[in-house]
């Protein structure tokens, strides 16, 4: 049983076209791109290692891990919007504040630092957009708002990797493209006009009494067999997508330019997997979610096999991490579905932030350890290794989503 549930939105609210979502999720994906695709690319440039590039990525990945920490706040003090305006605007502050570093080893440290602190402050836009989301939805769309929300997310990916590597290409100075991605990111608080608040969590008895029914809430939804398994799936590795934080530190495997580089992993990658996002989105609200989910993560484990056999050419490159692009937009849309249908309504910051957190996890290790198994054999092993580890995860959800079904059933044959 899932506190609060509120399968569908009351009688006297509106509900938001999905298409909003995507611009409320344009700052998440936008931060991570400039960083994974545009800094990377540049590192690599200027003779940073693969493993240490992929370390500073998953640098950046670390406080995604752990916002669920501070999640309760948005859904406690001040109010959901506030929350995202503040986190955006600190987003956009941090994307300049990285591109005013320069590039290079003995740079590293400092880069690293900033790296940190401006993903910190953009864990806040991502939890105040997850609780709107949660609260905008109704049952029947959750699939759809999901998919929508991670055409921002992906499509910001492409916008931070492919336009500000074209900027930091093509203009004099390299700060400018991260001004340009804060700009970006700070008119995304125009979408708050077209999205509506939801009731507050806050309470007359206070912050106590307040984060004591958070946790009530979240309790709730763990003892429940949809909301366990839904946490089990998003702890796995499947469908990590973690591959494409490395597509840049990678890119002279395949004899990729820059310019095929920001082709394949920028603005076109965005497109391309927020299609995939819709998509999937539309395809996990006509089947089981779960289900869903675990088709996606088994695509992305085989595009991953095609892509280590095939030539190394930049023509390979930019065919499979296009098709890559679009099978990680299927994943992510059926993330958030799988969330949104566990998650209901209360506390819905800390609760889809827990899942969240949770699903950051494999995708910073899977990064680490791609970018290792690249350094010590090759690119195939950096893919192979994926492919591999996502199918193991895939058998043990499977087995556990079994065995669940049939404890069900047996209590049911006691009660």
């Amino acid at each position: 049983m899932i506190v609060r549930s509120d399968a569908a939105i009351g009688a006297g609210e509106r509900t938001t076209h999905p298409a909003v979502f995507l611009f409320l999720n344009v700052p998440f994906g936008a931060l991570s791109g400039y960083i994974a695709v545009t800094l990377a690319y540049l590192l690599a440039q200027g003779g940073v290692s693969a493993e240490d590039i992929a370390e500073l990525v998953a640098v950046s990945v670390l406080p995604n891990t752990w916002k669920f920490a501070w999640a309760p706040l948005v859904d406690t003090t001040l109010t959901r919007k506030a929350w995202y305006a503040l986190g955006t605007i600190a987003t956009a502050v941090g994307a300049v504040c990285m591109g005013l570093v320069p590039v290079g080893a003995a740079r590293m440290p400092l880069l690293t630092l900033t790296v940190f602190v401006a993903s910190l402050a953009n864990t806040f836009e991502a939890i105040a957009a997850d609780a709107l989301i949660a609260y905008a939805t109704d049952e029947k769309g959750k699939g759809r708002a999901g998919g929508w929300y991670q055409a921002g997310n992906l499509g910001g990916y492409g916008i931070g990797g492919g336009a500000a590597l074209w900027l930091a290409q093509a203009l004099p100075e390299p700060w400018i493209a991260g001004a340009a991605i804060g700009a970006a990111c700070a008119l995304c608080c125009i979408a708050l006009f077209f999205i509506s608040e939801g009731p507050a969590m806050r309470h007359a008895a206070g912050i106590r009494r307040n984060l004591i029914e958070v946790g009530r809430d979240l309790w709730a939804v763990a003892q429940s067999r949809r909301g366990f398994l839904g946490l089990l799936i998003c702890f796995l590795p499947i469908g990590t997508g973690a591959a494409s934080n490395l597509w840049a530190a990678v890119a002279d495997d395949w004899h990729a330019s820059a310019n095929t580089v920001a082709l394949a992993t920028g603005v076109v990658s965005g497109f391309v997997s927020a299609v995939g996002c819709v998509l999937g989105g539309y395809v996990s609200d006509r089947i089981d979610r779960k289900l869903s989910y675990v088709l996606y993560g088994l695509l992305q484990a085989l595009c991953a096999v095609a892509m280590a056999l095939a030539p190394r050419t930049d023509l390979m490159y930019v065919v499979f991490t296009l098709i890559y692009a679009l099978i990680t937009g299927l994943t992510y849309a059926g993330f958030s579905a799988v969330v949104l249908e566990a998650i209901g309504r209360g506390a819905a910051a800390t609760k889809y932030n827990v899942f969240a957190s949770l699903s950051n996890i494999p995708i910073a290790y899977m990064t680490v350890v791609e970018g290792w198994a690249r350094t010590r054999w090759n690119e195939g092993a950096m893919l192979y290794s994926e492919a591999a580890i996502g199918m193991v995860a895939l058998l043990f959800f499977g087995a556990v989503a079994a065995a669940s079904v049939r404890g069900r059933r047996a209590n049911g044959a006691r009660g």
